[in-house]
């Protein structure tokens, strides 16, 4: 009788567990989904607008400043996607304001042709919503951090209609070589459902038209090379962000002058190019390199730096679609040199540089199948473990933490920047 009684207890236990998380989930991907599509669409008619009139780039100044205003109003300066990973690491809170601020903050960015993405944006937005989503249920801390994986999962999904990346992504981001198996049907649920609801409002999920080789050992060595060359894109890209935040916020201490000079600065830039392919996201350039197997050489070059300068300045988006503009462009460049396709070429610089930048080699590759579709799988796979491997300990979010070195089975516990390869070489030993 006791065993029955057991027995019954435990099924309750995992059955009440299930439909808690399917209940938020489901509630959280309805937010983030239709929040999302919002954003998604935002996004889109400010880079409409400011391409049928460009003289919207003059006001990119004055959006800093009002950008700064904002977070100051709302009390989140300074806080971003580095404070949503630490709120799974550590349970810290997050203020509701950064929900608004974040999405209007992004939306000006793009406006006045800032060059950032969207998934920075869409990370913080999603937790937030998770976080609060949580609590709404009131839920404990431990499971609060779950559902901030949740919601991150949610509006990734929902931007980029990729709900099994946003899935991965979302478990596997926060701590190097650890999986949170039990944030997976959170995060799946509320990424399909998310995903769903913006469908439903009309958001086209990201893919791309691209033709894979025939499975090539020659090939594959080729593959291998971009992969290797990939991550020291990732690398250069990574830091020349970090470096610029720092100097400018050492250099120009005042957040209203920092945005102010950003401002300027991109607008020269802008001149200097004679072209606005580097403000924004660039996702025409994109999808010219990975379709069309076009680019220029200097592309990468100028998106790492405009990039930095925005996101240096305060202005706000993301990273991750500025790492995809990167990837592409080097990759359709370099691809031909080594006797890749340029168009295959620029789909594997996509996912690799991407991959060497927020050290998700699992994550990247579902992101291959789900852009591009599962006839290259094995060189996505390929080109990612490469650039996952010879990026080091650099990355994106200064949060993040390696648990597992890259270079042999062993536990490190390394936060992603602080370290040098060499140091961490020394520990190794």
């Amino acid at each position: 009788m006791d065993a029955c009684r057991a027995f019954f207890y435990r099924v309750k236990l995992y059955l009440t567990a299930l439909g808690k998380w399917v209940a938020l989930a489901v509630v959280t991907g309805f937010c983030c989904g239709f929040l999302g599509a919002l954003f998604h669409m935002g996004v889109e008619m400010a880079t409409k607008y400011r391409t049928e009139h460009p003289w919207l780039l003059w006001l990119l100044p004055a959006a800093g400043l009002a950008i700064v205003g904002l977070y100051k109003l709302t009390r989140t300066e300074g806080q971003g996607t580095n404070d949503i990973i630490d709120v799974v690491h550590l349970g810290k809170g997050l203020s509701i304001w950064l929900l608004p601020t974040i999405f209007f903050s992004t939306l000006l960015t793009h406006l006045c042709g800032g060059s950032a993405g969207r998934e920075g944006a869409a990370l913080q937005m999603g937790g937030d919503i998770g976080y609060h989503m949580g609590a709404a249920f009131h839920m404990d801390d431990r499971d609060i951090r779950t559902a901030t994986l949740c919601g991150m999962a949610a509006f990734f999904s929902a931007l980029f209609g990729t709900p099994l990346t946003a899935t991965v992504f979302a478990i596997v981001v926060v701590s190097i070589g650890v999986l949170y198996h039990a944030a997976f049907i959170p995060c799946l649920v509320g990424a399909l459902t998310a995903y769903w609801v913006s469908l439903e409002l009309g958001v086209e999920p990201t893919h791309f038209a691209v033709a894979a080789p025939e499975l090539d050992a020659a090939m594959m060595a080729r593959v291998a090379i971009l992969g290797a060359l990939c991550a020291l894109v990732s690398i250069l890209f990574c830091n020349s962000i970090h470096f610029l935040q720092h100097i400018l916020t050492r250099w120009l201490p005042n957040p209203w002058i920092r945005a102010a000079a950003g401002g300027f600065a991109v607008i020269a830039l802008t001149f200097l190019c004679g072209t606005g392919d580097y403000n924004g996201a660039g996702m025409e350039v994109i999808v010219r390199a990975v379709e069309g197997g076009a680019a220029r050489p200097e592309s990468f070059l100028l998106k790492i730096l405009f990039t930095a300068v925005t996101l240096g300045a305060g202005f706000k988006g993301g990273e991750v679609v500025p790492s995809f503009f990167v990837g592409a462009t080097f990759g359709c460049w370099m691809g031909p040199l080594l006797g890749i396709p340029a168009a295959f070429g620029a789909a594997l610089g996509l996912v690799s540089v991407f991959c060497g930048a927020v050290n998700c080699p699992i994550a990247s590759i579902f992101l291959s199948i789900e852009l591009f579709g599962a006839g290259g799988m094995l060189y996505f796979a390929l080109s990612c473990g490469i650039s996952y491997m010879l990026s080091g300990y650099n990355g994106l979010y200064s949060s993040q933490t390696i648990l597992y070195s890259k270079l042999k089975a062993q536990y490190i516990n390394a936060k992603t920047n602080e370290y040098h390869a060499g140091q961490i070489w020394e520990e190794e030993e």
